[in-house]
């Protein structure tokens, strides 16, 4: 489908509908996910399976976990062993491993014993298991950890970064955020010190994730913003910041909500109870209890009325209304509402 489908819910059970509103998949689970990569995962019989957008649920196996679909295929667990599935449901790399990840890049992380290293998709080794912990490859490199301390290695297994650092994350748009101690700063993918380890943990979110090219920061319990450049762009100032969208993000301003832009102007006066991440060019604002969206020029597209309000996608934004839950497309027209 080139569209998404919404989760619905009727009655304790959830469906899910298409843009337009129509029920694609009836509501009859007790448990759903939004879909990703082509499905979902919902609860059938206390077990968490499988289901792609014609509603056909993967049940050749059972197992304990299921993961993510990620380049076709996806890391299953059946009691203590991991192995992977492809998109028929079909066992495609056998259960021998003691941990797995999620493919990125054409390889993923796993453990026999007490090494990790990777495979390729036909689950043969392309990294032999030498490393204590490893993450995923993210453009060419991926995090390893040898002792105590974490660095990169590149497909070949070869050590590309020195372990040096306590923890390491995955490169984005050319750096990654590691970890001295419970501060963290940026490296690029030679290896060089983009920016000092020197910020704190910011809440909710992953060190160095980059929205619109710009990253939360956090120091004295302050937030502010860097550029993947690690310049300085907004002095941590604000009590609390949301990631940008849009070219706006939401700060928090004496106990009130507004929006800067990608210069950190306060292009959205603080007014706001609580406020949402940009999308589609509208956000979710509270305002005298209630929520509703505005645009990025701050005047309100669609009236404070509803009990709870989530970020729009691809055209459609769920809300609570009179206890119901309710889509509504870009217009403020509903499009589906609860029975």
């Amino acid at each position: 489908m080139d569209s998404p489908l919404y989760i619905i819910r009727d009655r304790g059970r959830y469906g899910f509908i298409d843009r337009i509103g129509d029920v694609v998949i009836e509501p009859q689970y007790l448990e759903v996910e939004d879909f990703y990569n082509g499905f979902a995962r919902v609860r059938f019989n206390d077990k968490l399976v499988h289901m792609d957008e014609m509603g056909r649920l993967l049940l050749k196996h059972w197992f304990r976990f299921i993961g993510f679909f990620e380049e076709g295929l996806a890391r299953v667990q059946l009691v203590r062993r991991w192995g992977y599935i492809n998109r028929r449901g079909d066992l495609e790399i056998p259960l021998r491993f003691d941990a797995a990840g999620d493919f990125s890049e054409g390889l993923a992380p796993v453990a026999r014993g007490i090494y990790f290293g990777f495979i390729s998709p036909d689950g043969e080794w392309a990294v032999r298991p030498e490393f204590d912990a490893a993450g995923p490859f993210s453009e060419g490199l991926a995090a390893v950890q040898i002792g105590e301390k974490w660095g990169y290695i590149d497909k070949s297994g070869t050590l590309a970064i020195t372990p040096q650092y306590d923890r390491a994350e995955a490169f984005r748009d050319g750096v990654a955020a590691v970890w001295e101690g419970e501060q963290w700063g940026l490296i690029d993918t030679a290896g060089q010190l983009v920016l000092e380890p020197q910020f704190d943990a910011p809440q909710g979110g992953l060190a160095g994730e980059f929205f619109n090219g710009m990253a939360t920061i956090v120091q004295d319990e302050k937030y502010g913003f860097i550029n993947t450049e690690g310049a300085l762009v907004v002095a941590p100032r604000y009590t609390f910041a949301g990631d940008f969208g849009n070219d706006r993000a939401p700060v928090e301003l004496h106990g009130r909500y507004g929006y800067i832009d990608t210069a950190g102007h306060l292009v959205i006066k603080a007014g706001f109870q609580d406020a949402g991440v940009f999308s589609n060019g509208l956000a979710q604002v509270k305002n005298k209890g209630h929520w509703g969206y505005i645009g990025t020029d701050g005047v309100w597209r669609i009236p404070p009325r509803y009990q709870a309000a989530l970020p729009f996608r691809a055209g459609l934004a769920q809300v609570v209304y009179q206890n119901r839950w309710q889509y509504l497309n870009e217009q403020g027209e509903v499009i589906w509402t609860e029975r």
